[in-house]
């Protein structure tokens, strides 16, 4: 029996490139991500964090780069730094689509009893309809505010 995953595609106003700028800097990741960053040099086997600048940079997430194709694909291991066996792999495709850009995220791999699989089936659609909203508009969401009202 294949383990559950979570798997969304969204298309975006924009280049694969932009998206991938988007999905990496860490100044653009907290302004869509509820103020988190995204800090690596995302080279393959190069460590990356998804940290609270403003808390003296608490982690909330972290792993390893295991594959890098910029601007078409990045996979990373996806880590709970209060539970370290609780990991999983994320992976981000990318590629154009007429005008627009289309980025599916499968987030899979998760161990028996995993909470991520809760937490990113109700977390990765607020964060990418805030991706899209701030690629497109400029201004992304306030997912705290979503995330805070269970939706």
């Amino acid at each position: 029996m294949e383990k559950p995953k979570f798997v969304y595609v969204t298309y975006i106003r924009t280049t694969p490139a932009r998206l991938w700028q988007a999905l990496t800097d860490p100044g653009q990741t907290r302004q869509y991500w509820g103020g988190l960053s995204n800090y690596s040099d995302w080279a393959r086997g190069s460590k990356w964090e998804h940290v609270n600048d403003e808390d003296n940079r608490s982690v909330y997430v972290f792993g390893e780069i295991l594959e890098s194709d910029p601007p078409k694909r990045l996979v990373m291991s996806w880590v709970d730094p209060d539970n370290t066996a609780d990991t999983s792999i994320v992976t981000l495709e990318i590629e154009p689509f007429d005008d627009l850009a289309r980025l599916k995220v499968i987030h899979g791999n998760f161990k028996d009893g995993s909470d991520m699989q809760g937490k990113v089936s109700q977390g990765w659609p607020v964060v990418l309809s805030s991706l899209k909203s701030f690629i497109e508009t400029g201004k992304g969401m306030d997912i705290r505010a979503v995330t805070s009202c269970g939706k």
